[in-house]
């Protein structure tokens, strides 16, 4: 999709549509500037249609007098009071998909509305993400495509002309971030058979290699790490015909000396669960398991696509957990990394297994501040629903930094406890520690992250568990590129302080 800005109004605007906005029963400024227009027609044809203004609820007016456009497009964005930045990028997604048959041009005027928190910059930054997100289809398996009918020109209008050129800046993170998230989505949408870490580790280089400027990238196997001692990642790939790829990609935008923020993703291109087979229904939807990796993946594309001033290591542990002759049993005790011993009692808690290696492997670049993320449990799904991403770390500092980028972005996450109590449960008998809690189900998300914990005490850690945001089921089926919005406003945040 092209993007222009432009300073314009929107009664004389001659396109395709003009986008403008109501919050509840009350029009935006462009909007009554439209009804002024039209001599009424657009506030009656709204109250004809049952319009209520309600968050993503959108309607369209044509050929209304005085109005040059085709027609008008009114996006819901929820009662004044309740306008924040999820609201606006709701607005901004849906009028995208309900122009998804409709004309090919559109001038939109929701960068004019007032959002709390929010600058102008902010605000056609997160139009511009969620137009293209809106505009997202993952058809390369359908043998009659629908192809590209929507929108491919999308003007955001400006208050003043002067300030235009100093929104092209906003502009260009909002399409780079938004390349990320669809990248994410792309991933994660692919089938297990084609998407394997194999597959993975050869998008990574293809990633390096078309900006060879600003990612370096290397890939271990399963012999390097092997001789690293990777023991529990290798428990976890060595029931599978396709082999582990430790994928490492390393962005240098910031200076030489400055430590990097390392991000670790959770690649479990399909968790058949191994011999703790999961159920057979809803299986289909493991192939997500790779989500985390998918997130890291989207992310240094951003920062390649936005050439963000700051040094990112992004690592993809891919694995595939599959049942077989060669596969991990409970009860097998493995030697991790670092030196320390786990008791499998469960290969269906697997994804840990593939990051504890990946997180003790990651201390070698001396990080400032390392993320892990994973679709770690079905627990934090329990305990948080499928709208918020679980946080887990000690530091207060990065918590707070990490829950204020998720309420900028709109992507957002909520701290859970990782407190020295719940270590206890992981104790073992035979080893170092067992890889589930000895307590059962109860607090599944928690022990978890305490066992990720136990690798991570030489550096500040945080761990995001988004099991139950990375995709979505039923009839909007597919990968939501989440948490590639709250990752990369953490490091534009922390890259401009």
């Amino acid at each position: 999709m092209e993007f222009q800005l432009k300073h314009t109004f929107p009664a004389t605007e001659k396109t395709g549509t003009v986008i403008v906005a109501a919050s509840g029963s009350e029009l935006s400024p462009a909007a009554r500037a439209l009804d002024e227009a039209s001599g009424g027609h657009l506030a009656r044809a709204l109250k004809t249609a049952g319009f209520e203004g309600k968050p993503g609820q959108t309607q369209t007016l044509y050929t209304l007098p005085g109005i040059a456009a085709e027609q008008v497009l009114v996006v819901g964005t929820g009662e004044r009071r309740d306008l924040d930045s999820r609201s606006l990028v709701r607005a901004a997604h849906a009028a995208t998909r309900a122009l998804a048959k409709g004309p090919r041009k559109a001038v939109s005027f929701l960068a004019e509305l007032e959002v709390p928190g929010l600058s102008q910059e902010d605000r056609i930054s997160d139009i511009v993400r969620a137009s293209v997100e809106g505009s997202y289809r993952f058809e390369d398996f359908k043998s009659r495509k629908t192809g590209d009918k929507g929108l491919n020109q999308l003007t955001l209008a400006v208050a003043e002309k002067a300030a235009i050129p100093g929104l092209k800046k906003s502009l260009a993170w909002g399409q780079a971030v938004a390349t990320g998230v669809n990248r994410a989505r792309d991933l994660g949408n692919l089938p297990p058979n084609i998407c394997h870490p194999v597959y993975v580790a050869e998008q990574a280089k293809a990633l390096g290699k078309l900006h060879d400027k600003a990612l370096d990238v290397k890939v271990l196997g399963e012999k390097d790490m092997k001789k690293l001692g990777m023991g529990a990642f290798l428990a976890v790939s060595q029931g599978s015909e396709q082999e582990g790829q430790l994928v490492v990609i390393e962005y240098k935008g910031g200076k030489k000396s400055a430590a990097p923020v390392v991000l670790v993703g959770k690649g479990v291109t399909f968790d058949t669960g191994g011999i703790s087979l999961k159920p057979g229904a809803g299986m289909d939807e493991m192939k997500f398991d790779m989500c985390g990796a998918a997130a890291v993946l989207g992310v240094m594309t951003a920062l390649a696509e936005s050439g963000l001033p700051i040094n990112v290591v992004g690592v993809l542990a891919c694995a595939e957990n599959m049942p077989s002759g060669r596969a991990t049993r409970p009860g097998d005790i493995v030697t991790t990394m670092s030196g320390q011993t786990v008791e499998i009692l469960n290969t269906d808690a697997e994804g840990r297994l593939v990051l504890c290696d990946a997180l003790t492997y990651i201390g070698r670049y001396k990080p400032a501040v390392v993320i892990d993320i994973a679709t770690l449990t079905g627990a934090c799904v329990v305990a948080l629903g499928k709208v918020v991403s679980g946080l887990f770390t000690p530091n207060d500092e990065l918590a707070a930094a990490l829950i204020d980028a998720g309420q900028r972005s709109g992507d957002r996450t909520w701290r859970m406890p990782v407190l020295p109590d719940y270590q206890e449960l992981l104790d073992s008998p035979f080893a170092d520690m067992a890889n589930i809690s000895s307590g059962g189900p109860n607090g599944g998300a928690i022990t978890a992250a305490c066992f990720l914990q136990r690798f991570t005490r030489d550096y500040n850690w945080a761990h995001l568990d988004i099991a139950g945001v990375a995709w979505l089921s039923g009839a909007q089926k597919g990968g939501t590129g989440r948490p590639v919005p709250l990752l990369m406003q953490y490091l534009k945040s922390r890259a401009q302080a």
